[in-house]
Order: C-alpha cells, then structure tokens, then sequence
C-alpha cells in the first residue's frame, strides 16, 4: 500500500522580487502568470494529482488573505485537509513547525511534504516521482530535500552542495546562500552544487526532534499557538498575540543548516521559482525576437524584453534585453540582468512611506470614487444634523447633552468643556458646507455657555461642568483648551463676533500658564501635574492651524511648528514608524506597557495634520512621515475580522485594547483622503473602502442620526449610548469627503 503523505502549501510571502505586479495585499502567489490560473491554484492542483496514496493538502496562509484563499481552493479535493490561517507571518520556521504539529495532531508519525505556493512545476507526473523516490530516506529518518542541476549560473537561487551518492539520494555538505556571478560561475563548474527548491520531505517525529534540538523555543511558541487555535468551516486561526510570540526565522537558518544527514534528491521534474522578471521571460511565451509582451503594449524593434502593461497602452522602441512593468500607478524599467534587484526599489519606497508596495489599484476589486456620496449627504444633512441641533442641544440649562441615549433621549451626564466645543466647530464646519440650519445660533448658543459658566478666574477654561452650568472640576487641561481654540477659530470664519477676543485671550492663557517653562511643549493641566502626553499636542496643532486659516497669521504656524519639531524630536519612532502616546517629563517613552502604546486613530490624524502643516509651511518631507504613520496603523492596527481600527496596539503589532471606536475609522477616512492628494498613490479606492467600514459597522446599525461607538473584536456592538464628542470626527471627515468626490450622475 502507498504511503500517506500530508502536504503543506506555503503561502505566506509577498514576493517583492516581482513588483510592481505582487505586492502585499496581492502577492505573487495569487497572479496568473502563465495563462493556466493563479500560482497558488496550480500548486494545489498538482498536489492532488499524486497518482495513488492517501495525500491530504493543507494551505498555511496569511489570515488577510482568507478570501484570495478561499476562491482558490473552491471546487479542490483536499482530501480532509484545510486552510491554516497566519494572523501575522512568523517566516518559514513557524510554517513548517506548526505543519508538524498538524500533522502529529491528526496523522501520527506521516511523511510530510512541504512546499511553496509560487513555484512553477509544469511536470506533475515527474514532481511525485521525485518525491516518492525520496521517501525511503525520509522513513529512515533524514530531512529530504530538492535539488535542481543548474544549467547557467544563476545568482538569484540557493545552492545545495552534495557528497556521496547512494540509491538515488545524495548526502548533504552544505547549504549556500544566493551566490554573486562568479561564485555561481565556480558552482556550475564544480558539478556537486544543485539548485535549492525549498521543497522538503520528511516524518514528522524527525523534524518535531530537529526543532527540540536546534529551536526548541520557536517549537513551543508555535505548539501553544496552535494549541489554542480555534476553527470553523473557512479554517484553523491562531490567536494573534501567541502566533506573533513565535521567533520569526526561516527554516534554512533554523533547522536545516544545522541538522545533520540531509539527504537530496536530484529533482525530475522541470522547475522555476519565478523569482524575477528574467524567469518570467524565460518561462513566457516568446515572439520571435524572444519578447514576452503581455497587455496593451506596442513593441517595435525589441528583443529579448519582457514587457507587460496592466491598464494603458505602453509603447516601446528598440528595447534589448529589458523588463518594463507598468501597472495603473507604477512603472517599473531595468535591464533584465538587473532585475534581482527590484528588492532594492521595495526597500526605497517603505523607507520613504509610499504605499504602492502595499496596495493594489484593481478594477474588479474598487468601487468607483464617490460611491457613497449620496449616502453620506443624506446622513449628514437630513439625519444627524437635524438630530444633534435639537435633541442635542440642552434649551433648558444651555450647551449641548453629553451624549444621547439609543432612542435619542438626552442623557443627564456632567458636561465636558471639550464636548461643548467640538459641537460649536461641527456646526461651524456644517454651515460652511452648505447647511441651512440654525448654525449661528447654535454656535452663540454654545459660546455664551462656555463663556459665561466655564472661565476661570486666570482667563483659562475649565474642565467639566454639571448638568446645570455650574463648575464640576475646575481644572484647566490642555486638551481641552485646544478643542476650544479650535472651536473659537471656526466660529470666528462662521462670523461668530465674540469668537476672535476669546481666541485672543486663550492664547494668553495657553502662554502664561499652560506652555512649558523649558520650551519644550505643553503641560498638562495649568499645575503642571500629570504624564506628558502626545495627544493634546496633536489637537493644539490642529487648533493653532484652524486659527492660521482663520486669520492668515505666520504666528500661529510658528507655534504648529514647534508641536512638529517635537513630534520628530520625540513623539515619532523611526524604526516601528509608529507614534507614542505617554512620556515622562524629559519626553522618554513611559515604563511599563503605557511606553509601547499606540492608537492607529492617532496614527490617522496626525497623518492628515502632517500633510496639511507640509502644505501650509512648504515642509514637503513631512508627508513622507504622514504615509509610514498611515502604512503602520493600517498593518498592524486593524481588526482582521471587521477592517476597523483597534483602540490600542504595542509599537510590536500587538493588540492592547481589541474595542473599535468610530472615531478612529473616521479619523482613517481623513487620513487617506490627505494622503491621496499628497504626491503618492491613488488612494481613491482606500477612501470609498474606509467610508464603507465606518457605514457597516459603526452606522447603519444604528437608529437614524445615531451610530454605534463601540464594536467589540468580534464585530458585535458594545455601546449603550451615543457620546456627542464624537460627532466632530464624523462631521469633519465626511465633510471632507463630499469635499473631495464628484456627484456621479444618476
């Protein structure tokens, strides 16, 4: 009877080597690339063609790819297997551990065959006799692996070196890494040296032996991951914070040039890894002059090129030995000889923050720009705004209600100054855009009841009132004196009278009792108690950038100018491109986990600030920081299961508070609308895809003119009342995005 063999498909890399076609969100394995269906798809077809033995297929693939996965696996016998879903990739020594454990779990001791997802394999019938030739060895309890006699030197792949021959396999000697030109030219000639096909075979007590011997950590991170997995029809998830514990290397360095008795056998079948655009051309179909010309491409007088177009007509003329990639916002060129290199432009662009290496501009997968216009026209100006401007507002003691129950009752909560301020400048914003409702007396509504019940007697704000008007907390905070000066700046545009002379007079407070006495940013509160934190830094620039709109002054940019100096000096990690949000007094990082906290919502706004500070001061690199601000908070700070925004994430990725707020998906859709405009990609379909996610989860579940705040990690709502702070975020971003969409005709 013929053995069982469990397979395993890899299917966690990007595939950088291949952009600007793979990227991250749509890597390499996923392309048709030869005419006969996706990389991934052709791996699994050629799995299940093992002529006879029990073979079941698993996918070991990254969580954000579960729906790319699913279309390819449909109409698949699997025979038993499944997908196994990555929450965060852990390199190949995680995947081949955790098809190990799967295997013992299921299977007992089985031979186990493991093997990349983006490898062209055109000879099913000769790959499972080169494995079945290895499976002797692999019973015996040697590591198998695949090796490919070269036939020119090639830099781009791993070598194997071999010794003594016997029964067809080969002892092992030694593993190399990618060689330079006359390394490979030394290797070809050698005759002992075969290309690495990072195909293994082996039993699974022998590679769980190997691990205890060489890795026994990156073994048991994996083991209690994959211990506490769950699964449903779609597959096998791993919790993120256990799957993301595990060391991230690759099983060369790991296992594999550490082990010993390695046996080889000398690969039958014909093979590409096509790792570059000079394996595409080698393995496309030619014309005549050696060209593969794919898309709409006119080629004259070109040879041995391989040219694709993907969108516009590309042209080209006397083009010899080249690759040209042009995708809807990229153009790749280099001669093909060079085109191991492409690795180099990945790197470039994510140092730089650009996102091309992250998203893919797809027709079929886009809803056109403005799609959801007539939608939040609607809900803005004949739901929301008509709620807010009644129910919203407390006729009897003055200002506006805290927050609104449900059913749209107001809710007797102390009145934070905050609050009331962020609903005179949503109301200020809304009659600039065109609202015809009661906004001048809303706005005078709410100034008189700041003014008139929240001053202190140094000229500053304070910090909570109750229901009635009267004081509750006194302090003066510097968080909120930045939404009131940013109230009052809106207000003043709005053609409030009282608005400039008390913008003038917070100013004179902000100086005497709230600026730090060192000149390095703000204090807390006016007694200078309390952690350093970024956050109200973030809003005084907003505040201090309404109020060089509002007045034309260099003034205020100066002030928004030393906020930016801090950001970089301080507030900003260069490494994980994410921000901090508590300091000590000398602006170190807090101890403890309150150190590596970040908020991707932070994340988002100062993206949008950034780039509306490098408009206004000419400071053009500050976009740059905008888009690694933007491409962190999109990596690492999104619940995989809804696509919103975590409350908090560790500057390592991890999640620290799994609620999602509406704030930060609203504070998402500004960002990406700043960013789109900022010299990078088109960032168009990113914008209609943020305005969907703030609609499905956070407002269409909710009564009309209402939405829902809080969303647990399971999409399930959390909230019970409807917090007014809010609707500044909400009227801002959505303004915005009127702003800068077309009415499509009906």
């Amino acid at each position: 009877m013929t053995e069982r063999i469990v397979s395993f498909v890899m299917s966690g890399g990007v595939g950088s080597r291949l952009w600007p076609l793979s990227r991250e969100d749509n890597p390499k394995q996923f392309h048709d690339l030869s005419g006969d269906g996706s990389m991934l798809a052709k791996t699994l077809r050629r799995l299940t063609a093992r002529p006879e033995g029990e073979t079941p297929i698993f996918l070991i693939a990254s969580e954000r790819h579960a729906e790319r996965v699913r279309a390819d696996l449909a109409g698949l016998d699997l025979a038993g297997g499944g997908p196994l879903f990555e929450p965060t990739g852990r390199n190949t020594a995680a995947a081949v551990a955790l098809a190990t454990l799967r295997t013992l779990s299921e299977f007992g001791d089985s031979l186990v065959l493991v093997v990349p997802s983006d490898h062209e394999i055109s000879t099913a019938k000769q790959f499972w006799q080169s494995v079945e030739a290895g499976c002797a060895a692999a019973n015996a309890g040697r590591l198998v692996v695949f090796g490919i006699k070269p036939t020119q030197p090639e830099t781009g792949y791993g070598y194997i070196e071999v010794a003594a021959e016997s029964g067809g396999t080969f002892d092992v000697s030694r593993f190399v890494e990618k060689p330079d030109l006359a390394t490979a030219q030394n290797y070809l000639q050698a005759g002992t040296f075969y290309w690495n096909t990072g195909i293994f075979l082996f039993r699974a007590g022998a590679m769980r032996d190997a691990f205890a011997a060489f890795q026994p950590d990156i073994w048991q991170a994996t083991e209690a991951a994959y211990k506490a997995a769950t699964s449903d029809l779609s597959g096998l998830y791993m919790p993120l914070e256990l799957y993301a514990a595990i060391p991230s290397n690759s099983i060369d360095y790991a296992i594999m040039e550490r082990a010993k008795d390695i046996a080889m056998v000398p690969a039958g079948f014909r093979w590409n890894d096509l790792g570059s655009w000079q394996s595409l051309l080698d393995v496309g179909p030619a014309d005549d002059q050696g060209n593969v010309v794919i898309g709409d491409v006119v080629a004259i007088d070109c040879e041995n090129s391989y040219i694709r177009g993907e969108g516009r007509l590309l042209s080209a003329i006397g083009m010899k030995d080249v690759a040209i990639v042009s995708t809807s916002d990229a153009t790749f060129v280099a001669p093909v000889s060079h085109s191991q290199h492409v690795k180099k432009i990945v790197e470039q662009l994510e140092k730089s923050g650009r996102l091309e290496t992250r998203f893919t501009p797809a027709h079929d997968r886009v809803i056109e720009s403005g799609a959801w216009r007539r939608r939040v026209h609607h809900w803005l100006f004949q739901e929301t705004l008509p709620l807010w401007s009644t129910s919203g507002v407390d006729e009897r003691h003055g200002g506006f209600h805290e927050a609104l129950g449900l059913d749209a009752s107001p809710l007797m909560k102390p009145k934070r100054m905050r609050t009331m301020a962020r609903q005179v400048y949503a109301f200020a914003v809304a009659k600039a855009r065109g609202w015809d409702g009661p906004a001048d007396r809303l706005i005078s509504h709410g100034i008189d009841f700041m003014a008139g019940k929240g001053r202190t007697d140094k000229g500053g704000w304070v910090r909570t009132l109750n229901v009635d008007g009267s004081v509750a907390d006194a302090t003066e905070d510097a968080y909120d004196h930045s939404c009131v000066l940013l109230a009052l700046a809106h207000a003043h545009m709005s053609g409030n009278p009282d608005a400039l002379r008390l913008g003038e007079e917070t100013f004179a407070f902000l100086d005497a009792h709230l600026e730090d006495s060192r000149m390095t940013g703000f204090l807390e509160t006016s007694n200078g108690e309390g952690e350093r934190r970024s956050n109200p830094h973030m809003h005084l620039l907003e505040a201090f950038m309404a109020w060089h709109q509002a007045t034309g002054e260099r003034a205020h940019l100066r002030r928004a100018a030393r906020i930016i100096d801090l950001f970089r000096s301080h507030f900003f990690d260069p490494d994980s491109w994410t921000l901090g949000e508590y300091f000590d007094a000398e602006w170190k990082p807090s101890s403890g986990e309150k150190g590596s906290w970040t908020e991707p919502g932070h994340h988002f706004e100062w993206a949008s600030l950034l780039v509306d500070f490098a408009g206004r001061s000419g400071q053009a690199e500050l976009s740059g920081f905008a888009r690694k601000l933007y491409a962190s908070a999109i990596a690492n700070g999104l619940n995989r299961a809804t696509g919103l925004a975590y409350g908090a994430v560790s500057r390592q990725g991890l999640p620290l508070d799994l609620v999602s707020r509406s704030w930060p998906q609203a504070e998402a859709v500004k960002a990406a609308i700043a960013l789109d405009g900022s010299g990078g990609p088109n960032l168009k379909p990113e914008i209609e895809a943020r305005v969907g996610r703030l609609f499905r989860w956070h407002i269409d579940p909710a009564p009309l003119g209402l939405w829902i705040d809080r969303i647990d990690e399971r999409g399930r709502p959390l909230a019970s009342d409807v917090p007014a702070s809010i609707f500044y975020h909400l009227v801002c971003a959505l303004t915005q995005y009127l702003d800068g969409t077309v009415e499509r005709e009906s």
